[in-house]
């Protein structure tokens, strides 16, 4: 019988929620601005997509955020493997996510048309 939630969706959640928190802990400057938007963790849990959203305009300075995500992603996994009890610690991969920066360039469009037409 089936449950609401799947194992690996749990995981996912789990996941985000702790490498949320480690970014919020990490004094590193330049990864203050990055939001984790989302998690999907493979089905036999040893590989797991991080999206990321990045309050960032320049687009370089995104790319330089976003690698210097995935270049201490080990360490990320290694804090990750103290605080989860899983057999298997995903691998983490972060992924730049634009879905934010679109919905945000979308809305502020919006609010101009609206402005424009008051006029």
């Amino acid at each position: 019988m089936r449950r609401g939630f799947d194992r690996t969706q749990r995981v996912a959640d789990l996941v985000q929620k702790i490498l949320a928190t480690m970014l919020l802990q990490n004094s590193n400057d330049r990864f203050r601005f990055v939001t984790i938007t989302g998690v999907t963790v493979s089905k036999d849990l040893s590989y797991a997509k991080v999206y990321v959203s990045v309050l960032e305009e320049e687009q370089h300075k995104i790319k330089e955020i976003i690698q210097a995500l995935n270049q201490e992603a080990k360490t990320f996994r290694r804090h990750l493997a103290h605080e989860i009890d899983l057999r298997i610690t995903p691998e983490l991969k972060f992924i730049y996510d634009e879905s934010t920066a679109r919905g945000f360039h979308i809305s502020t469009l919006i609010d101009f048309a609206m402005k424009k037409s008051e006029t």
